[in-house]
């Protein structure tokens, strides 16, 4: 049998394809199998990879169910469907919410996992009064900010590293109520097992590897992939020195940031002075 080389990043069909194809393969099933499962024909799970063909709702839902990948598939054929999201992210998003790990660097603001529904929603509804959202495009993506935030709930939740730059946390996003209590969210997820926080202070200054935001993603394999955004267009990276740049970068981070209980004193120290 002939197999196409899916290419992810020439089109959102390929990209999906790819993660669909992806995310069979790693359960050992043939198309057959999983087109049996899901009550559609071979050939239209074939068309569906290779991205010759759309699809709807009701077929991706089938698939995650199917292959047991909660609502990693769903995610990304909403994103793509949607306008007001960066290139790149609905791709971004669904790998998320399959990784094993999760490592984080957040230069300005609160980590989107981490987000309240207040902070959230005052920096969308900062974007619709600047002109560069729509209402509708940002209560699409308060949905989506929800749907990607259940995988902090589930029974096994990735492992998630975060570190979160000083201006984060003393930034006053949606005023002093929302700021308050977002930074109550912040340190009652550090107790969880499975997150990790540290800030990185200002004091780091020129020390601080990164200047944008950066996402390292682990799967199960132990395979790696990046992403990053510009102002404009989100960035899944996959070349392999490049994302080892990165591993290497944040492993010094780690290192240089505040330990996890100082980390807790600066959360502390600057809700207080709100």
């Amino acid at each position: 049998m002939n197999r196409k080389e899916l290419d992810p990043t020439s089109s959102p069909r390929e990209s999906f394809g790819a993660l669909l194809r992806s995310s069979r393969e790693a359960l050992g099933w043939t198309q057959q199998d999983l087109a049996a499962a899901m009550g559609y024909s071979d050939s239209y799970i074939s068309a569906v990879e290779t991205g010759r063909k759309s699809t709807s709702r009701t077929f991706v839902r089938a698939a995650d169910k199917a292959l047991g990948t909660g609502q990693t598939l769903e995610l990304m054929w909403v994103g793509m469907r949607r306008k007001g999201f960066l290139e790149g992210f609905p791709e971004h998003a669904a790998q998320e919410a399959r990784a094993a790990e999760i490592r984080i660097f957040e230069p300005n603001l609160i980590p989107g996992l981490f987000q309240t529904k207040a902070y959230a929603s005052a920096r969308e509804s900062a974007a619709v009064q600047r002109g560069s959202s729509t209402q509708d495009q940002a209560e699409e993506r308060m949905k989506f900010l929800t749907a990607r935030q259940r995988l902090l709930k589930r029974a096994e939740p990735p492992i998630i590293h975060a570190v979160i730059d000083e201006s984060g946390i003393r930034r006053p996003v949606g005023g002093v109520t929302t700021m308050r209590e977002q930074l109550d969210h912040l340190v009652e997820m550090a107790t969880k097992p499975h997150v990790i926080f540290q800030i990185a202070p200002f004091s780091m200054a020129e020390h601080a590897p990164f200047r944008a935001f950066m996402t390292l993603l682990t799967f199960a394999d132990r395979s790696v992939v990046g992403y990053t955004e510009s102002a404009e267009h989100g960035f899944v990276v996959r070349e392999d020195g490049t994302v080892r740049a990165w591993e290497r970068a944040y492993d010094r981070l780690q290192v240089e940031a505040l330990t996890r209980a100082a980390t807790l004193d600066l959360i502390h120290k600057a809700r207080k002075e709100l």
